[in-house]
């Protein structure tokens, strides 16, 4: 089913007061230059946090709770999904403004996102079982178009897309399924079963394989892309809410809420390679991770400290800790590593 209409673009521009915080350990084998973004969800507001000194530089407000966040292609603007709600805000991050609210109306509760390198803006919408797809702006009213397209599963929470943009994989957890979406023909292929709650998915960067966490039966399940069968089952630690892929496609990681630690896995031979300790427990509620762009470094969202963890692979251990606000979860990286001085 594809749905598709017309909708203006609504510039709003904010002023907050700039908050800080101190960094709480150390980075000992470098910095990185940049800014990391961090949606609080329990304040509906966005961190902006310099990656050099680790302070929390300005906090803007957004939708109601604000969850995932995309980068743009060309690095400039951020787009913060309101989880509970039916908006996508975008923000430009060198201003550290928002400069205007999209409303995927009448789908709501978009969470999953992502910003194509053709412009276009996906997201999950759970509240209405489906996937809404974003054009960029055009025409002298810079009008966006948005089409949908259903799932028909209940709780589509997560979605990945393949490099050459023509499928969309979607986790859903009520159903226990992952969505297989026809990006060019706007139809749904088929329901992969996927457990019992799948939520955390990841696609490697050769698009050939996706990986899906099941995060009640803490298992993980890897899928051939094209031909959709299932290749692997995994093994992963307590509650793997999230995974993501190492930007050379070498390395998987979950995210283990019940654990507070993440859980590494060789991409090519699909077996485990050890874990890394962050906070180690589960009252840290971990939740989204995120690579740096080179791969050497991951961040950790703490919901339960309101803090983000630094982290180094090689070396498997925490560098700094950076205070955000109130339950931050989602995040969005521009950076550029540069060494100590």
């Amino acid at each position: 089913m594809i749905k598709k209409y017309l909708i203006s673009c609504s510039a709003i521009c904010l002023v907050a007061a700039g908050l800080f915080s101190t960094v709480h350990a150390a980075n000992e084998s470098g910095t990185v230059s940049g800014t990391l973004l961090v949606g609080n969800k329990s304040e509906d507001s966005l961190s902006f946090i310099d990656l050099k000194n680790g302070k929390e530089v300005a906090r803007r407000n957004t939708g109601h709770q604000p969850h995932e966040i995309a980068i743009s292609p060309d690095g400039q603007l951020a787009a913060v999904v309101s989880y509970g709600g039916e908006t996508i805000d975008i923000f430009d991050v060198a201003a550290m403004d928002r400069i205007e609210t999209v409303s995927l109306a009448p789908t709501g509760r978009p969470h999953g996102i992502l910003w194509l390198d053709d412009g276009r803006i996906i997201a999950t919408t759970e509240g209405s079982d489906s996937v809404t797809i974003v054009s960029p702006p055009t025409g002298e009213t810079q009008q966006r178009e948005i089409s949908v397209i259903k799932t028909d599963q209940k709780g589509s929470h997560m979605l990945v897309v393949t490099p050459d943009k023509s499928r969309a994989f979607v986790s859903n957890m009520q159903s226990g399924t992952v969505s297989v979406l026809d990006l060019e023909k706007m139809t749904k292929l088929s329901d992969l079963p996927a457990g019992t709650e799948p939520e955390g998915l990841a696609i490697t960067p050769d698009g050939k394989t996706v990986w899906v966490a099941d995060r009640r039966s803490d298992e993980m399940r890897v899928f051939d892309a094209r031909k959709l069968k299932q290749l692997a089952l995994i093994k992963t630690g307590k509650f793997p809410i999230r995974v993501a892929i190492s930007p050379d496609g070498k390395t998987a990681i979950t995210s283990n809420l019940g654990d507070g630690a993440l859980g590494l896995f060789n991409v090519a031979t699909r077996k485990p390679v050890g874990d890394i300790q962050v906070s180690g427990n589960a009252d840290s509620r971990q939740v989204t991770i995120l690579f740096s762009p080179n791969g050497e470094k991951l961040y950790v969202a703490e919901t339960g400290p309101d803090t983000i963890a630094e982290v180094d692979l090689e070396a498997r251990k925490v560098l700094r800790r950076f205070k955000a606000g109130a339950d931050g979860d989602g995040l969005g990286i521009i950076s550029l590593e540069t060494p100590i001085e």
